[in-house]
């Protein structure tokens, strides 16, 4: 067992799900050496326990007109907690923000931003991010091309 609570066979269930999350329960199975009904009451658990948190497709982006991503570092103007609830509101409300981020350093947030080009990322800016939100600095890096991109967490 690790310190986690995780022994070898659940991060070998974890690392087959997080390759292929429509494997079959019995596909599962084989590939870590547990009976079906073994299987299924370990994935279970996992889900019961938090450590598997939902299933989801992975869609590219420029397929469905999304062309554009930037990685956005939000400086607040007040740290208050009403100022900072105010910007985590915001940043809910926005479908345009896939990753939100507080960090140490200079900035206070960093934004994972996709929207289908240019102009809806200023709108977006001028509209959503900067008004009234309570943010005093922002500084905009927009993605020329992704060298690497996976969900999957390096487990053990």
């Amino acid at each position: 067992m690790t310190d986690t609570g995780l022994d070898r066979t659940d991060l070998r269930i974890l690392e087959a799900l997080q390759s292929d999350g429509r494997v079959t329960n019995a596909d599962l199975a084989e590939k870590v050496n547990l009976s079906a009904s073994a299987c299924l009451r370990r994935v279970q658990r996992l889900e019961q326990d938090g450590v598997i948190t939902g299933y989801a497709a992975q869609v590219d982006p420029r397929a469905v007109g999304l062309g554009l991503q930037a990685f956005v570092r939000v400086q607040l103007g007040r740290h208050d907690a009403e100022s900072i609830a105010l910007f985590v509101r915001r940043v809910d409300e926005s479908k345009e923000v896939v990753a939100c981020h507080a960090l140490t350093g200079d900035m206070d947030y960093l934004l994972h931003v996709v929207v289908e080009d240019l102009d809806h990322f200023s709108r977006f800016l001028l509209d959503r991010l900067l008004n009234e939100s309570g943010v005093a600095d922002v500084n905009s890096s927009f993605v020329l091309r992704t060298v690497k991109q996976t969900h999957a967490l390096p487990l053990a």
